[in-house]
């Protein structure tokens, strides 16, 4: 390479190292020498702020029109293709030794889900709706058939029975869909209620930017006029004449609710949120009596009702946003059924309200406030109320009839998941749900509310073979510093000591008051059929304990979230589960800032760290109000541009400002170039920033999917393998495998 070349690698961002007599490319390696690592320049950026200074390197990574590169990802700035096509290049050549395992990972998990498999159909009248997987494919089938036996269609019974067999209908194959496409996602779909259309919502690169498409069933014909520029939000009108849509701004908020005739037509607007902290959404009521636009934060919350009968009529507020107060409302037949948080309820209860007076001065309560018991939703059919609640890290359905009488369908057992399905009719008296718990595959039930009879309809199989009875499932407290105790779900097989000796892979979240379930996957027996230890830690700033759970690990309590995820390996270490130093910790978006946080404060307890789509540059993106979440998350971490506080509360865990000269264990950093959540450059930046920081020795990598984005691939086995490849870095971690690269 000549002084020219040189000079303009450099000017790109990649810094060539000397390897001897010879010069190699980042990434690269000469022979018998070991994968060059990239060396980002350097550009220093003074920030002021609030009377505070910062000094940020690597700023140049943001791409000042990512807002374009969103929605065609080849319009990336040259020196940052560069820079993390040599990212990309270096982590291949590291990983390079554990192909073997990725693929033999791969083979696995392919192996354990069933390639030819459909999902048991949802009755809507004359049809049941489905989803099929064919053998080889990557993408599903949507599906209907017409229905057999008895229901209730327009309040009056029907029934149908068939000497053959009704044979399938095809509404979309997403794998012609996805052909010719690196990435093709269908988000969302939805039939109109008098059946006569099939709509979806195509993501065509991961940015979650979406067209809308509206095909006739009578014709197959898909009509012209494809809705652009569309959230994955979108509902028909109860009389099957209008398509409502929440659109996306160029900074890639939601910002109003369209309207059109469901056939193509003129486009009207609906609603418009002028508040950039909010997000937007519409849909229709169980009893499709109202259609529903739903206006929030993570604390605060509106609602706009047109009735169905007027689909074309101007939105009618139904109780307006208040600081401080979530609800969400349905309809059930004659009156509104609304979950609040309303009068110091923290774990949510459930009120009733007149339908022609909704507000909240006419809110009275059908399901009181209990604390400790999380109300986390509502499902309505004609005659019976149905919830799922959460404590302990469990959760529980409570079904109840209209003259108040409750019973419980609950399972005996440590650690498993409930998960409250509903109804796709509203006069039925049967909903959904299914069961899983970490050892136990799924199971699908359709429950009679009257009768109090469950029928199995349907067992997640597992081609290769799998027996629950070979693993166990514990769920363990671990004392947080501050006495409260944090659930954590351990799983592992049988034959594995609990001695100290067997590495563990300790996964995490703990934002947004989202819990993390104790559920089944088999792609973490990869991990346990091996001799791993894989453990769930429920930790603060989810809901998995209750609604407080969460509000304890916010803002100016965030802490709570990352001595809780520490305060969990510890117990695990104290209880010969694991040892420290023989621990990766894994979390994805808010959670690889939990895992980023830890690795700064306890780099010692990690073998190493798996920071999928990491949020780690928390001040700068906080601070940044033309990122498509930052003004809407600020309820959630603070505002750093107002609140000298917030910016130093923030300041004193952000992962990328607090990295500093230290012994780091082994990080990946994973991300996609068109992800509007957590954008690319922030993993770029945090192995760029760590990279010359440790003082182990133990290498830095990044994986950057130029071609998707915050979700990973579209493809079923495409996906496979991206967590085949993350578990063989878990693995290659603890083995100290680059030692023998």
């Amino acid at each position: 390479m000549n002084r020219r070349e040189l000079i303009a690698s450099a000017a790109a961002g990649v810094v060539v190292a000397q390897a001897g007599p010879s010069l190699a490319q980042p990434g690269a390696s000469m022979p018998n020498t070991p994968p060059v690592p990239p060396v980002a320049r350097k550009v220093p950026v003074t920030i002021t702020q609030l009377g505070r200074t910062r000094t940020d390197d690597y700023q140049w990574m943001k791409d000042d029109n990512w807002q374009a590169v969103l929605r065609d990802p080849s319009l990336i700035k040259a020196d940052v293709k560069e820079h993390l096509t040599a990212e990309n290049a270096y982590r291949a050549a590291m990983l390079a030794p554990t192909q073997p395992l990725q693929d033999a990972m791969f083979e696995e998990m392919k192996g354990r889900i069933k390639e030819a498999d459909s999902s048991v159909p949802s009755a809507d009248g004359p049809w049941e709706y489905y989803t099929e997987f064919r053998t080889g494919e990557q993408h599903p089938r949507y599906m209907r058939v017409e229905r057999q036996g008895s229901w209730i269609e327009d309040g009056k019974p029907v029934t149908k029975n068939f000497i053959v067999a009704p044979t399938p209908q095809l509404l979309l194959d997403c794998n012609a869909l996805a052909e010719g496409k690196a990435y093709s996602e269908v988000s969302a779909t939805a039939h109109s209620p008098d059946h006569a259309l099939f709509a979806y919502a195509e993501d065509a690169q991961g940015s979650e930017v979406h067209q809308i498409f509206v095909k006739d069933l009578a014709t197959g014909a898909v009509l012209p006029d494809p809705i652009g520029s569309a959230g994955g939000n979108f509902t028909f009108s109860p009389d099957s004449q209008w398509i409502f849509w929440t659109n996306r701004d160029d900074n890639g908020r939601p910002d109003k609710i369209f309207r059109r005739p469901a056939r193509g037509g003129e486009t009207t607007l609906v609603y418009e949120e002028t508040d950039d902290g909010m997000f937007i959404s519409v849909g229709v009521t169980s009893d499709e009596a109202f259609i529903l636009i739903s206006v929030a934060n993570q604390e605060t919350s509106e609602a706009r009702i047109i009735p169905a009968a007027t689909p074309t009529a101007t939105p009618i507020l139904l109780e307006p946003r208040q600081t401080a107060r979530l609800f969400d409302a349905d309809h059930w037949g004659d009156r509104w059924v609304i979950r609040t948080n309303a009068g110091d309820a923290i774990d949510f209860k459930i009120v009733e309200a007149p339908t022609d007076a909704p507000g909240a001065a006419n809110w009275k309560d059908l399901v009181p406030h209990t604390p400790g018991r999380f109300i986390e939703g509502v499902a309505l059919v004609k005659d019976f109320i149905g919830r799922q609640e959460r404590a302990d890290a469990n959760t529980k359905i409570v079904i109840r009839d209209r003259a108040g009488a409750e019973h419980e369908i609950a399972v005996d057992e440590p650690a498993y998941a409930l998960s409250l399905a509903g109804a796709s009719e509203f006069d039925t008296t049967v909903m959904r749900y299914g069961y899983n718990s970490p050892s136990t595959p799924t199971s699908t039930y359709d429950y009679d509310l009257k009768t109090r009879e469950r029928t199995l309809r349907k067992v997640q199989e597992v081609p290769s073979g799998h027996d629950p009875a070979d693993y166990v499932v514990e769920r363990l407290n671990a004392p947080a510093s501050d006495g409260q105790l944090v659930p954590v779900t351990v799983l592992r097989r049988k034959s594995t000591p609990v001695d100290g000796s067997a590495p563990l892979l300790l996964y995490g979240y703990g934002s947004y008051g989202n819990p993390i379930p104790a559920s089944f996957s088999t792609n973490r027996l990869s991990l346990v059929d091996r001799g791993w230890i894989y453990a769930i830690a429920h930790i603060r700033g989810g809901s998995d304990k209750g609604w407080n759970w969460f509000l304890t690990a916010r803002r100016h309590t965030k802490k709570n979230t990352f001595t809780d995820f520490i305060a969990s390996a510890e117990h695990l270490i104290a209880n010969k589960y694991a040892t420290a130093g023989n621990i990766v910790a894994e979390g994805r978006s808010a959670g690889g800032m939990l895992v980023g946080a830890v690795t700064n404060m306890r780099p010692d307890l990690w073998a190493g760290v798996i920071g999928g789509v990491p949020f780690v540059d928390v001040i700068n993106t906080m601070s940044d109000t033309s990122l498509p979440l930052t003004p809407p998350e600020w309820p959630e971490w603070g505002n750093p541009i107002e609140s000298a506080e917030d910016y130093d509360y923030m300041m004193s865990y952000s992962p990328y400002d607090q990295v500093a000269p230290m012994a780091y264990p082994a990080v990946l950093a994973t991300g996609g170039l068109s992800d509007p959540r957590v954008t690319y450059w922030e993993p770029e930046k945090w192995v760029a920033k760590l990279r010359p920081a440790t003082t182990s020795g133990k290498p830095i990598l990044l994986k950057i999917n130029m071609e998707a984005g915050h979700f990973s691939s579209s493809g079923r086995f495409d996906y496979l393998k991206e967590v085949a490849h993350d578990y063989a870095f878990a693995v290659w971690a603890v083995d100290k495998g680059w030692e023998a690269t």
